[in-house]
């Protein structure tokens, strides 16, 4: 069954980052043994490392996926409509498998929010039945837009998505 989406309403994430979608997938997202669930939050110590991400589907199916994972919260001197930074991109990850099956576009980049607590989304598209091997990263992981991304890309509208938030962690001083 699919996520509700009333918790990416309140979260801003419908809106900010996507327009809003009908679920039509389930996918877990793990740092460590940490499960990503809307608003909850994590240490960016804790999210530096790649995350598990795995799509719920049998395994057979011919579905093909895109993952994008941005923080809208990151300051953008220019174009305000383009104010995410891009954190990571996997694209062609089959169905029923993980995002380490796909190809990897943008290279992870844990959180890194300089001041006060900031989203951190990941978005799954499902494909038009092709491979986007040959797509090309974005020049920039700033004022990165994800509408953008997916109408450029043919990818339409997610079909799951799920945030965590994050802030900047206090330096522990030594005498």
């Amino acid at each position: 069954m699919a996520r509700s989406m009333e918790p990416l309403v309140v979260g801003r994430v419908v809106g900010d980052v996507v327009d809003m979608f009908t679920p039509a997938i389930e996918f877990t997202v793990h740092y460590g043994s940490k499960q990503v669930a809307n608003g909850c939050d994590i240490k960016p110590s804790a999210s530096a490392d790649r995350p598990r991400v795995q799509i719920l589907a049998p395994r057979g199916s011919s579905n093909l996926y895109t993952l994008v994972m941005v923080d809208p919260d990151a300051p953008s001197p220019s174009e305000p409509r383009y104010r995410e930074w891009l954190h990571w991109i996997v694209v062609d990850i089959p169905e029923g498998s993980d995002a380490t099956k796909g190809k990897e576009l943008v290279p992870y980049m844990g959180p890194q929010p300089p001041t006060g607590i900031h989203r951190y989304v990941f978005v799954l598209f499902k494909q038009n039945g092709r491979v986007m091997a040959g797509c090309r990263p974005p020049y920039t992981r700033s004022n990165f837009s994800t509408r953008q991304f997916a109408a450029e890309n043919g990818l339409g509208l997610p079909v799951a998505a799920v945030y965590f938030n994050s802030q900047k962690e206090i330096a522990v001083r030594r005498r």
